[in-house]
């Protein structure tokens, strides 16, 4: 079978609603242990059940991905469960919108703490982990608007430089990481129907114009995401490390 993920232990943050829940299920449904985790613990469990339903198996701890005190606890808590952790899936992170010239030191540290800082201590620990077999998976959520590809998002300055800084720090860990044979790519999703959109309340005209230079005229599903994460989690991405997969309906061909 492709893509089959059995005896796997697969770590997915922010997952308690949309892309996170979304990668949660499809990590499963190809056999995957799957470890959920989130600040939200009862949303969290709802995934989980959905997870078990299904014939799966789950875990769910709350995470703090900004806290290393935090990270380190819920990775002790999971290896002391499975003994392994074999895919990581850094998919935390927030969308608060604020003009540039008002934007504080505090909300930009809290993005930054949360999406960049974030993902960079989860993947430290992760690696530590997967080094121990020679094989690991590191799958990092940046964005279409991560700098370099003509994407920029108003009030989002924060929001982009962690996501362009995802891209960058993954690229070096990649050829870091190479040779304990942990592979480290990078996910950049565009416009992706999920709650964190949906509370950027968006203005339709801007949500129009969006979707104008997007050659699919529509939105993505999570589901068309999650495809993507499973391939990078598979022995069929063997050969795939340093890598950015864009997930867009066409947006940076355009």
């Amino acid at each position: 079978m492709l893509f089959n993920l059995r005896n796997k232990v697969a770590m997915v943050t922010g997952a308690r609603r949309g892309m996170g829940r979304a990668h949660a299920l499809a990590l499963a449904g190809q056999g995957a242990k799957v470890v959920i985790t989130d600040i939200d613990l009862a949303q969290c469990e709802q995934v989980a059940s959905e997870v078990r339903s299904a014939g799966g198996e789950a875990a769910c701890f709350k995470l703090d991905v900004s806290s290393k005190a935090d990270v380190n606890k819920v990775f002790d808590q999971v290896i002391a469960k499975y003994g392994r952790l074999d895919i990581l899936v850094n998919n935390a992170g927030i969308y608060e919108p604020h003009p540039f010239l008002d934007m504080t030191e505090a909300e930009w540290d809290r993005t930054i703490d949360i999406n960049l800082k974030g993902q960079f201590l989860c993947a430290q620990r992760a690696a530590k982990e997967m080094a121990k077999n020679k094989w690991g998976r590191i799958i990092n959520i940046a964005s279409v608007a991560s700098g370099g590809v003509g994407v920029g998002i108003a009030g989002g300055a924060h929001y982009t430089s962690s996501k362009g800084g995802i891209i960058g720090m993954s690229e070096t860990i990649a050829v870091e990481l190479a040779p304990l044979g942990i592979t480290v790519n990078v996910i950049g999703p565009g416009a992706i129907d999920t709650p964190m959109v949906g509370a950027a309340s968006l203005p339709k005209e801007v949500m129009d114009a969006m979707l104008a230079g997007v050659p699919m005229k529509r939105m993505g599903q999570p589901e068309e995401v999650s495809a993507a994460v499973v391939f990078l989690a598979s022995e069929e991405a063997s050969y795939v490390t340093g890598a950015t997969l864009y997930v867009d309906g066409g947006w940076l061909a355009a």
